[in-house]
C-alpha cells in the first residue's frame, strides 16, 4: 500500500513548485533596457572632453553626450524620436550632474598602484531595465580601462568587488552615504522614469528593429544575472530531490 502525502506535504510542494515556476515563466516582448556608459578622462588631451557618455536603449546606441559643453549627437532615429520630450532634458541635466559626481571621484577611488602615474580614466555604466514580468530594477557598474571592478546594486545598496583594482572604490563608498544614495536615487528614480516615458515613443520603433528571427531579449545586469543563477541553482537541486523522495514513497 502507497503511502499518501499528507495535506501538509502537498502544501510545502506545491509552494516549492510556484516558488521556482515564476522564474522560467516570461511574457514575450516586455523587457526592455536603458543605459548610459560614462567615461570620465581626468587629464584629457585638448581636443577630447573630459566627460563623454553614450546611450542604448536594448543595445541600440542613440546619443552621445559631451558633459562639458552639453552638446548632445543623436546616434539614431531612436534619439531624434524623444528630444522634443521634456524628459530629454531632465536626462541631459542629471546626465552632467552624474558627470561631475564622477569627475570628483577619480583621484580617491583610483587604485593605489596607479596614483604615482596620475589617476586612471574612470568608466561607469548605469543600467535600468524592466524584465518581461514588468518588474524593473537598475545596477551601476564601475572600471578602469576596460576592466570591471565594482558592482553597486540600486535595490539594496551594496557594492560587490569583482576586481582588487575596486579596493578603494568599495571602501570609500561604503563609508559615503551621499554618493551612494545619489546613485540609488539617478538609477532607481531618474533612469527608470526615463525609460518608461522613452518607451511609449519607442517601443514601436524597437519591435520593427528587432530581428524575427530572435525571441524576446532578457535584460539583466551582470550582477543580477550571476545573482538569480546562484539562487536558482540550489532550489533547482533541492526540488529535484523533494520529487524523488515523493515518488519513492509514494510506490
Amino acid at each position: 500500500m502507497g503511502w499518501k502525502a499528507g495535506p501538509g506535504a502537498r502544501l510545502g510542494f506545491a509552494a516549492l513548485v510556484l516558488l521556482v515556476a515564476p522564474r522560467f515563466c516570461t511574457a514575450r516582448g516586455d523587457a526592455h533596457s536603458l543605459s548610459y556608459n560614462f567615461t570620465i578622462d581626468p587629464q584629457p588631451r585638448d581636443d577630447q572632453p573630459w566627460c563623454e557618455v553614450q546611450g542604448e536603449v536594448d543595445q541600440n546606441v542613440f546619443l552621445s553626450y559631451d558633459c562639458g559643453t552639453a552638446q548632445i549627437m543623436y546616434m539614431s532615429p531612436l534619439g531624434e524620436k524623444v528630444k522634443n520630450m521634456s524628459t530629454w532634458e531632465t536626462q541631459t541635466v542629471t546626465l552632467r550632474d552624474t558627470g561631475d559626481l564622477l569627475q570628483e571621484q577619480v583621484p580617491d577611488v583610483t587604485p593605489e598602484k596607479h596614483t604615482d602615474k596620475g589617476p586612471l580614466p574612470l568608466q561607469a555604466r548605469m543600467t535600468c531595465w524592466r524584465e518581461d514580468n514588468g518588474l524593473t530594477n537598475a545596477s551601476w557598474e564601475f572600471g578602469f580601462n576596460g576592466q570591471l571592478c565594482l558592482v553597486f546594486d540600486s535595490e539594496n545598496g551594496h557594492c560587490t568587488m569583482v576586481h582588487p583594482g575596486g579596493r578603494q572604490m568599495k571602501e570609500k563608498w561604503e563609508n559615503d552615504r551621499a554618493v551612494t544614495d545619489f546613485f540609488r536615487m539617478v538609477s532607481m528614480g531618474g533612469c527608470r522614469a526615463w525609460l518608461q516615458a522613452f518607451l511609449v515613443c519607442w517601443e514601436k520603433m524597437l519591435k520593427t528593429s528587432a530581428s524575427p528571427t530572435m525571441g524576446p531579449h532578457t535584460v539583466k545586469s551582470t550582477a543580477t544575472a550571476i545573482k538569480q543563477i546562484t539562487w536558482i541553482l540550489p532550489v533547482l537541486v533541492t526540488s529535484f530531490v523533494i520529487i524523488g523522495i515523493i515518488i519513492a514513497c509514494i510506490h
